[in-house]
């Protein structure tokens, strides 16, 4: 497979899940994470063909870690094995998703992905229906930042929706180099969708959704959609209805366990629903669904919702 309609830029990571506190002797799960994956899982659930560029290391680990991808019904051809570990991140159940993860990820496969690797897809790119990043991929190293722009700029030219999720990690970077690698990348983007307050009050200087928005279409950006946890998501700018920002709710879900990957899952959703001709609110919505839906699952893609699954925790849209 070679045509896509959504591809993804960024780090798989190995993932110990900890049910409780990680103290001496706990009980940890081995799985496969990473904001790459949650959101490359959710595209591909979401009806789109789906794949990574992305750097593996060249060991029974990441045999295990490609699997894993397939088995989540993403493509693996833009995935390159190198002789480099995997990036790994401890986490335990919560459902702020404002914590801090603990990382492994120094010289890690992916930090290597460069300008090159982007060339060397630059077709699989040119010809892609969307394209998602975040700034944890931006954040690796200064040649995946570099690749990212690179990517963004020929699957914008190409027509492609770039979609941008922040996701600031105050142990990966600084306010400072996150603020610049969303200033570079804005322009091309068609949604970029920061957290609040956590990505907000870092990069854009604000606790308030709708400012959040405007400073996002400000810096370049077609469209915001400005997350709050289990509270709204504001939509603003092109696409979003009548030239004013809407309000979507996000929906009580009652067995909720954690809510690690639920921002992801909502940015792949809304990516694969834009690549498939949806508008901007129907995207986002269908977004919010699925990311409601992802927190009754342990870890970042332990639980996945169908389109179908996604489609009924929608919410309507109100200005």
């Amino acid at each position: 497979m070679s045509d896509y309609d959504v591809v993804l830029i960024g780090e798989i990571l190995v993932e110990f899940y900890c049910e409780g506190p990680p103290v001496d002797q706990a009980q940890l799960r081995l799985g496969f994470s990473g904001d790459v994956l949650n959101a490359a899982a959710a595209a591909s659930a979401a009806g789109a063909r789906t794949a990574i560029l992305t750097a593996v290391a060249d060991d029974q680990l990441g045999d295990a870690l490609v699997e894993r991808v397939r088995a989540l019904g993403v493509d693996t051809e833009l995935i390159r094995r190198v002789p480099a570990g995997n990036g790994a991140y401890l986490l335990h159940g919560d459902l702020s998703g404002e914590r801090e993860f603990t990382y492994w990820r120094t010289a890690s496969a992916a930090s290597g992905i460069g300008v090159a690797d982007i060339e060397r897809e630059r077709a699989v790119l040119a010809g892609t229906r969307a394209l998602v990043a975040s700034g944890v991929g931006s954040a690796l190293s200064d040649s995946c930042r570099d690749a990212i722009l690179a990517a963004a700029r020929i699957a914008a030219a190409g027509g492609a929706a770039v979609v941008y999720d922040p996701n600031f990690r105050a142990r990966l970077t600084t306010p400072e180099r996150a603020r610049a690698a969303l200033a570079e990348l804005a322009p091309h983007c068609a949604l970029i969708t920061p957290s609040c307050p956590s990505d907000a009050r870092a990069l854009l200087g604000t606790e308030d959704p709708l400012t959040a928005a405007e400073a996002v279409l400000a810096l370049g950006a077609r469209a915001a959609a400005v997350t709050s946890g289990a509270d709204q998501v504001i939509v603003a700018g092109a696409g979003a209805g009548a030239g004013e920002p809407l309000t979507l709710p996000v929906p009580t879900v009652a067995d909720a366990v954690d809510a690690t990957g639920a921002g992801d899952v909502l940015t792949g959703t809304t990516a694969a629903r834009l690549a498939l001709g949806d508008p901007l609110p129907t995207a986002v919505s269908l977004g919010i669904g699925a990311a409601s839906l992802s927190v009754t699952g342990r870890g970042g893609t332990g639980r996945i919702p169908t389109l179908t699954e996604s489609r009924a925790a929608a919410p309507a849209a109100r200005v």
